[in-house]
């Protein structure tokens, strides 16, 4: 008998103190990507919900984690930008998604008060679509963290821009990302 209240009493303490784990939040519905696009010829940061949903993994190794398709791509490149950087005022080479998974990259606009300050990591995803063909200035690129930031630039097919909306002026905020 007294076994039993023991096992009980543990069992009890168990179940209490599991209900108070933190759960893991539930899979966002959409990606939303901080994006400099361009309207009347000039470069401008928005924060876009990407119309392709996030879908069960059937794939080796995700098998049951949630997956985005990002569309076609093309030639993926590398960089390993150094610390204290100044990319200066650019446009994008094409419409490419720009993953940086270490470092900081911070991106204004000649014609603007307004950054987004890109962290390296999950939330480091972002898609310049600004070319010279819709932007005559531009945006600016620094990198004003003390270490490397890496950057992985992916080039969507033929220059497509993915089906999405447009959320609201301004970089996506971090929870705008996390959810």
């Amino acid at each position: 008998m007294r076994l039993t209240a023991v096992i009980l009493a543990n069992l009890s303490a168990f179940i209490v103190s599991a209900s108070t784990l933190p759960k893991t939040p539930p899979a966002p519905s959409r990606l939303n990507i901080t994006t400099i696009a361009a309207a009347s010829d000039k470069s401008t940061l928005e924060c876009w919900q990407l119309s392709a949903p996030f879908v069960q993994s059937s794939q080796a190794g995700t098998s049951g984690a949630v997956i985005a398709q990002l569309g076609e791509t093309g030639a993926t490149s590398y960089s390993l930008i150094p610390s204290q950087f100044d990319g200066g005022f650019h446009n994008a080479p094409v419409v490419q998604y720009v993953a940086f998974t270490s470092g900081l990259a911070v991106v204004s606009l000649p014609n603007s008060t307004r950054t987004a300050t890109i962290p390296g990591g999950r939330n480091g995803l972002i898609l310049a679509t600004d070319t010279t063909n819709v932007s005559t200035l531009g945006h600016k690129t620094v990198y004003p963290s003390k270490e490397v930031t890496v950057g992985i630039q992916i080039p969507t097919r033929d220059n497509e821009i993915p089906l999405h909306t447009v959320l609201h002026a301004g970089p996506c905020t971090r929870g705008e990302m996390d959810q």
